[in-house]
């Protein structure tokens, strides 16, 4: 069990500053570490890789403690499996979002991109 850090990808350099990057590696037990984003109010997430049996779920924190599912615009709670790799928005504005992995084998080997501004 490991803790994946986030990588930036890119950052942007305009009036609304924002980061583009991912958490990757992630493997059965993982958690990626946080990412304090409390001023960037639009995020979106993505998963891709294998992720074998395993659901990956995105969770948001206002304290950097105590940490919550996270759902899209629609409600729905940001829990991704197989069926379910898609590209979603975040509806929460949180100070640090995070995804956790479970239920994984050892095919398992996700990649969590977000996009926050």
């Amino acid at each position: 069990m490991a803790a994946r850090d986030f990588v930036k990808l890119a950052a942007f350099n305009t009036l609304n500053d924002g980061i583009v990057g991912s958490w990757s590696g992630l493997l059965n037990g993982d958690t990626a570490n946080p990412l304090e984003v409390p001023l960037y109010a639009d995020k979106s997430v993505s998963v891709e890789g294998t992720l074998g049996p395993a659901t990956v779920t995105i969770q948001g924190s206002i304290d950097g403690t105590n940490y919550y599912t996270l759902n899209d615009p629609q409600g729905n709670a940001l829990t991704f499996t197989p069926a379910t790799k898609r590209l979603e928005a975040v509806l929460e504005n949180v100070a640090y979002i995070r995804a956790s992995l479970s239920g994984a084998d050892g095919t398992t080997n996700a990649q969590v991109n977000l996009i926050a501004r």
